[in-house]
């Protein structure tokens, strides 16, 4: 009997501009109208950074060149939804960057790293790991 995975990969997104990191207020459930770190699902046949970068510029509007991967969480029960792994990624932007909300983002906003909401998912955890490298 073949046994096929209910486990699913998502991309969440660090993104700095100086002292400043991006969120994105979340338009649906779960956690509809949160904060959160730019991310989703990623695509079949779609590369992890491919679907980190496609997911910033969906929910932000802002698309980058480069990101680095800062490591897996996949504790069970961090997505309400079902079992998910996200591979997160780091960036940095220029000071003048702008990021405009679209797709599943209501909004986007710039927050100082000492003055961070609450947070969806286990995002406070993904930014306090980047935070202390």
């Amino acid at each position: 009997m073949m046994y096929t995975s209910k486990i699913f990969v998502t991309v969440d997104i660090v993104l700095c501009k100086s002292s400043k990191i991006l969120l994105i207020k979340r338009l649906k459930d779960p956690f509809k109208d949160c904060w959160a770190l730019p991310g989703g699902f990623v695509d079949e046949n779609e590369d992890l950074e491919d679907a980190a970068k496609r997911e910033l510029l969906e929910e932000t509007s802002v698309k980058v060149d480069k990101l680095t991967q800062i490591g897996a969480f996949g504790k069970p029960f961090r997505d309400p939804r079902s079992h998910t792994v996200s591979i997160a990624y780091y960036g940095e932007v220029p000071e003048n960057t702008i990021a405009i909300a679209a797709d599943d983002a209501k909004e986007a906003y710039w927050f100082s790293m000492n003055d961070l909401p609450e947070l969806a998912f286990d995002h406070q955890e993904i930014i306090e790991k980047v935070l202390k490298k």
